[in-house]
């Protein structure tokens, strides 16, 4: 069993962060715990129809998301021999990056980097930026 844990944000986009991340947990015997963040916003001013509709959605989000982009990357680092779970989550991401890191007593958390305009980070918000400012283990940052 692996002593140390490492959590990795995936976005989906780019698996340079998954892969970097890998080759660290196998050279250190550590543990990886790959997370997707869907943003879902919570509408409650819904009628309980469209309440329905969207935790319909939000199901076919969560499965979608499951056996597109988690599922084939966990299976493959598991089949290299690396201890990998998987989880998708809805929320704020780097809020729930943050909390899965303390709940899963992870020692680094690694995250990529986008290449959005700093303006486009400063309307939206940025998951690296806050990482680096609010997390409270090594964050590596992979380009």
């Amino acid at each position: 069993m692996a002593s140390e844990t490492f959590v990795v944000a995936y976005d989906g986009t780019d698996r340079t962060v998954v892969d970097y991340a890998a080759r660290r947990a196998e050279a250190s015997g550590a543990a990886l715990c790959l997370i997707h963040v869907l943003q879902w916003s919570p509408y409650s001013f819904l009628t309980p129809q469209e309440l329905d509709e969207r935790r319909m959605r939000r199901r076919q989000e969560l499965e979608r998301a499951k056996t597109a982009l988690v599922d084939p990357i966990v299976a493959e680092l598991q089949a290299a021999g690396l201890t990998v779970e998987g989880e998708i989550r809805f929320g704020s991401p780097t809020a729930v990056i943050l909390e899965v890191a303390r709940d899963r007593g992870a020692c680094q958390i690694f995250v990529g980097r986008t290449g959005k305009s700093g303006l486009e980070n400063k309307i939206f918000g940025s998951v690296t930026l806050g990482l680096a400012q609010a997390a409270t283990i090594p964050t590596v940052i992979v380009p």
